[in-house]
């Protein structure tokens, strides 16, 4: 890779680490290769997975890559339910499970299947008059939410260690997976949360394409060193 190409327009795909905002990844590329960088698909700070970065003249391409398909790999536990969807908040509320069966696990994955309207998170980068969602969900303010419409093109049960359940979903740009764990939980007459998500896929971009991300800084500053020299 060399550095000139930032300028004149590079794709970039990271695995985003956990706890790194999608912001902090785009921050520290454009601080250390010194150019002009985007980013499409925010994941939340808990989640790990692919990020699409574009440099350059290829920031003009990020309204196509919002619109991507997206696929996840993720896990959820039955029996509790937080605010923030996952384990960004802590439990809020309890649920039974004992009533659960693996049959009504795998049955209930068919009515998520397909176009529907979804709630997204109060805890969300979604604003209102220019303020994200999430701002006020954590001073505990009240946040109107409204449903969007998105597509589920797959949901599969990968293994159920109950209270746990793991999970693939293959699903349209716009949905919330926090809010599909919440979802099946209510499904089920109980409550449930996100407990790991990772995203592998982008439209035809893979995950397994993509770079670690302190490889990715070591590499640019190698790169800008020599430039310099």
């Amino acid at each position: 890779m060399m550095i000139e190409d930032f300028e004149q327009g590079k794709i970039l795909l990271v695995d985003k680490p956990l706890t790194w905002t999608s912001f902090d990844v785009v921050n520290i590329i454009r601080k250390i290769s010194r150019a002009k960088i985007g980013h499409a698909g925010t994941l939340d700070p808990l989640a790990t997975g692919l990020l699409i970065l574009c440099t350059g003249g290829f920031t003009k391409k990020l309204g196509e890559f919002q619109g991507f398909d997206k696929v996840y790999e993720g896990s959820l536990k039955f029996g509790e339910t937080t605010p923030s969807y996952d384990l960004e908040t802590k439990p809020d509320h309890t649920f039974g499970t004992e009533h659960i069966t693996e049959e009504m696990i795998y049955n209930e994955v068919q009515n998520f299947k397909g176009k529907v309207q979804q709630l997204p998170p109060a805890f969300s980068a979604i604003k209102k008059d220019g303020v994200p969602h999430y701002k006020k969900a954590r001073k505990g303010e009240e946040v109107i939410l409204e449903p969007r419409d998105i597509e589920i093109f797959d949901f599969q049960i990968t293994k159920i260690e109950m209270p746990f359940v793991h999970f693939h979903v293959h699903c349209s740009k716009g949905t919330y997976i926090r809010s599909l764990a919440h979802d099946f939980g209510k499904a089920l007459f109980s409550g449930a949360h996100l407990t790991s998500l990772r995203r592998t896929k982008i439209a035809e971009y893979r995950i397994e394409d993509a770079w670690n991300l302190e490889e990715l800084i070591q590499d640019i500053k190698k790169q800008r060193a020599s430039v310099n020299t």
